[in-house]
């Protein structure tokens, strides 16, 4: 079985497309698959996450994944990443410093991840500057994202996450996905309501809407994250089963896709030529305002 891989951008195209390759695959069972990418001219690294995913899933379904015909420039982009390494293909020293590594981490990796996240994303110099609280913030809502997969998605498949950073774009992305239930069940199961998925997301990212019960934290991840894009100038899209959420410009467009994604995806773009500092509201004094 065959498959031609398209050029792959960080954008709503391109999660349509591996939404369909989880549908085409999904009853498949000891099969060869080969992922033909003689076409694509261009791969937006931090796509690895939804890609790595997909590869993911097939292969615990008992089949064998080949990918054939690399372009020799995605081949340098996706080794240096570590993505093809899991693939048989040596790992490229990343001497730029513009990648984000290519991971997996179990759900009960929790430490490992918050590690991860720290260590590739968070203290990035190209990061736009920050208060020692509001980073603080903004690593626990990226943390949140790894939580919420691990607490509501049911996923045992584990997390899959990449980045990757465009100098000449001023542009630094950075995208989770996980295999699990994903947001539209869990919040249409909450709210006990007819909704549709794209609802569900927009649901979720607003205020301190949260499916945790009980004394669990919650619902402020995505909401902080929204509002850093908002100031930033950059971009957060999500998806989860057919739904599609996207934030540009203090604009929110909202769409369903022909087919589900199985799980969730959450996929940050930071405008680095942003040029202001940024503190949590609460850290301000009166007088820093007069």
């Amino acid at each position: 079985m065959k498959f031609d891989i398209p050029v792959i951008r960080h954008d709503r195209t391109s999660f349509s497309v591996f939404a369909d390759l989880f549908a085409s695959t999904e009853d498949c069972i000891f099969e060869d698959i080969e992922f033909d990418m003689r076409a694509t001219n261009w791969f937006d690294a931090d796509m690895c996450a939804v890609f790595g995913a997909l590869l993911y899933n097939i292969s615990e379904n008992l089949n064998s994944v080949r990918l054939t015909n690399v372009p020799s420039q995605i081949e340098d982009i996706l080794s240096r990443n570590s993505f093809l390494s899991h693939y048989g293909r040596e790992k490229v020293p990343d001497h730029g410093g513009t990648t984000i590594s290519y991971q997996r981490c179990d759900v009960e990796d929790d430490r490992y991840f918050s590690d991860y996240i720290e260590n590739e994303f968070i203290r990035r110099t190209e990061m736009p500057r920050m208060s020692t609280r509001l980073l603080r913030k903004f690593r626990e809502s990226v943390f949140e994202i790894f939580s919420n997969a691990v607490q509501h998605s049911s996923t045992e498949m584990g997390i899959f996450s990449c980045g990757q950073f465009f100098p000449r774009r001023n542009r630094l992305d950075f995208t989770v996905a996980d295999l699990g239930v994903g947001m539209y069940r869990n919040v249409k199961e909450f709210l006990k309501t007819d909704i549709t998925p794209a609802y569900a997301i927009n649901w979720a990212t607003e205020g301190q809407n949260t499916t945790k019960r009980g004394d669990i934290p919650g619902g402020l991840g995505l909401k902080l994250l929204r509002d850093f894009i908002d100031l930033n100038g950059g971009c957060i899209q999500i998806v989860s089963d057919s739904g599609y959420w996207q934030r540009r410009n203090r604009q929110t467009l909202k769409s369903q896709m022909q087919n589900p994604y199985p799980g969730t995806i959450v996929a940050v773009e930071i405008n680095t030529a942003d040029p202001h500092s940024y503190v949590l509201s609460s850290e301000l004094n009166q007088d820093d305002i007069f």
